[in-house]
């Protein structure tokens, strides 16, 4: 089976740099993929069923492709893990739903994203539950940036619970400050992806961003901001329930994180844990849940949550 590209410049992209993508997409369906030209072809030995894949997935990426939309090794992951699972998900498809932050269009790369971006966009609190990787902190702090940038939103508060997981604060180097700064350094980072460091810096100074540990919470109302905990399993049941108290009018909350990796002392403390079982029913919350096929990081980090998921 041959296809052929008309545009040249499309042809680079579904292919990638050092024609990655294809190497992926190969290995993903187990065939030989053979570039020439303009054109990628397979051998005829193949049965209709990968034969058809191979083209359902090519016609996509082309899609993709034309729109300017991202197509690299993890997204293709993502595919070929849908069309395994029977997944009619086609993100060439669910291009309205997507989040502009700053200059970046993010849109959603497993039916579990799309979900969880339209909750965002249709609840006042939304749980993002599952392992690493899945986007689930980035995709909150860019709905926030787009809330923010957009003026719907007068206040960013990113919050994580200061748990320590096998180590001491009390050795680490500097005050109080520079202490909890590793624990707060990931939601930097996403930031970062996202605005110009001194936009954030600035800011941060006007008191329109704002990260803090989660004990900074008590006893505050938060009104017309857009609120992140994340790291939320590490949070105790009293800490949950005060954070979610905070939620004032016009502010809206996501809370992520990933019950498989509680600190905690013991497991049966966690507050989302508690709270995911009590707060299902509530018509104002949504939970989304994520799973091993979810995860955009890397090949490596799946399979890595599959193992611990399998040890289980």
């Amino acid at each position: 089976m041959t296809i052929v590209f008309d545009d040249i410049e499309v042809f680079k992209r579904v292919c990638g740099q050092n024609d990655e993508n294809i190497l992926e997409l190969g290995e993903g369906l187990g065939i030989d993929i053979f570039l020439k030209g303009n054109t990628l072809s397979i051998q005829p030995e193949h049965d209709a069923e990968t034969v058809s894949a191979f083209s359902r997935l090519i016609d996509i990426m082309k899609e993709l492709a034309i729109q300017g939309r991202d197509v690299d090794p993890p997204q293709i992951r993502l595919l070929i893990q849908a069309q395994k699972d029977a997944d009619d998900f086609v993100p060439s498809e669910a291009g309205a739903i997507h989040i502009k932050a700053g200059n970046t269009n993010i849109f959603p790369k497993s039916r579990n994203q799309l979900k969880y971006i339209e909750a965002m966009f249709n609840r006042q609190l939304v749980f993002g539950i599952g392992p690493a990787g899945t986007g689930k902190t980035y995709l909150a702090i860019a709905k926030a940036v787009q809330d923010l940038t957009s003026n719907r939103k007068k206040k960013l508060i990113l919050t994580r619970p200061v748990v320590e997981a096998g180590e001491n604060l009390g050795f680490l180097p500097g005050d109080l400050s520079q202490k909890i700064s590793p624990y707060l350094r990931p939601l930097y980072d996403a930031l970062e992806a996202m605005l110009p460091l001194h936009a954030i810096r600035r800011m941060e100074e006007n008191g329109v961003i704002e990260v803090a540990p989660l004990a900074y919470m008590r006893g505050r109302s938060l009104q017309n901001a857009f609120i992140i905990l994340d790291e939320a399993q590490n949070t105790t049941r009293e800490q949950m329930k005060m954070f979610l108290t905070r939620i004032g009018e016009h502010s809206e909350a996501v809370i992520t994180g990933d019950i498989t990796q509680i600190d905690l002392p013991s497991r049966s403390q966690s507050g989302l844990v508690h709270a995911s079982r009590i707060l299902h029913s509530i018509e104002e919350i949504s939970f989304i849940h994520f799973a091993s096929r979810d995860v955009i990081r890397s090949r490596l980090v799946r399979k890595i949550v599959d193992a611990y998921e399998n040890d289980s």
